[in-house]
């Protein structure tokens, strides 16, 4: 999985992605660009440039790995996250695009609104009620794994 960031440090922002609705896994939510690693890739972090770019046709070549971070586990389908953060040039420069696929949107938040959106929310997920970190911006909802991921990096600046 990829964070990538963008503006760093002057007005920084990061992108994700909001899966089409009707895919059996992770439906409607919202993520970080990743996926499986294939047998070709050569690393967890080539699977992340990988899939980035299939998700949202981000160009690997336009993104600089800073650093691997801690890996997390989803609850529900008991995956294991192994987040990259890797710096691009602002969206406004790229030509993202979502593959239809996968991809509903292609989603860019600012790391302020995202810090100031942070609450526990009580969910309710496959009739289980659950308090979970969340981040609600502009009627988007990030929790799970990627709201914790993005919870982890956000402590780390």
């Amino acid at each position: 999985m990829l964070l990538p960031l963008f503006g760093w440090p002057d007005e920084p922002g990061l992108i994700f992605t909001e899966r089409r609705a009707d895919l059996r896994r992770h439906g409607g939510e919202i993520s970080f660009p990743g996926g499986r690693r294939d047998e070709g890739d050569p690393d967890l972090a080539a699977t992340a440039l990988r899939e980035a770019q299939e998700e949202i046709g981000l160009d690997p070549s336009l993104v600089e790995i800073v650093e691997a971070l801690p890996s997390t586990a989803t609850f529900v389908t008991g995956y294991r996250i192994h987040p990259f953060l890797g710096h691009i040039p602002h969206p406004s420069l790229l030509s993202l695009e979502p593959n239809p696929a996968e991809v509903e949107t292609v989603l860019s938040f600012s790391l302020k609104i995202l810090s100031e959106s942070y609450a526990i929310r009580r969910l309710i997920r496959r009739g289980v009620p659950l308090h979970t970190p969340t981040y609600e911006v502009e009627g988007h909802l990030i929790w799970g794994a990627t709201a914790r991921i993005l919870g982890d990096f956000l402590a780390r600046l």
